[in-house]
Order: structure tokens, then C-alpha cells, then sequence
């Protein structure tokens, strides 16, 4: 009896350690990919500026400026 618990967890915790991986990759990807869209698409800039320190500190103090 004790076994086939055992081996019941182990299937749904392989579920749950997938989902729990999945679901913070494929935000990180929304992140990015939403980060794209908005400054290359929207703000018809460049895409080398995307993924720079200053663009996104310039935004930030835009946005949070006293």
C-alpha cells in the first residue's frame, strides 16, 4: 500500500516541479518579448537598444521621477 502512494507522488511531483519551472521561463519570455514589441514596434527604435543598461534606467526615472 505504502508503495503505491510513494509512486503516485513522485508522478505528480514531476508534474509539479515542470509547471513550477515552466511558469517562471515562460514569463521571462513574455518580459522579453513584450520589452521588444513595445520599443522596437511601438517606439520604432532599435533592437540593439532593447537589452541596454541606460534605456531601461532612463524608463525607469521616467516613470518614478519625483
Amino acid at each position: 500500500m505504502s508503495e503505491a502512494k510513494a509512486n503516485k507522488r513522485s508522478k505528480t511531483s514531476g508534474w509539479k516541479i515542470a509547471v513550477r519551472i515552466m511558469i517562471p521561463v515562460l514569463l521571462v519570455l513574455a518580459l522579453f518579448g513584450g520589452m521588444v514589441f513595445g520599443y522596437v514596434v511601438l517606439g520604432d527604435q532599435e533592437l540593439s537598444e532593447v537589452f541596454e543598461w541606460g534605456t531601461w534606467k532612463h524608463v525607469f526615472d521616467l516613470i518614478f521621477a519625483p
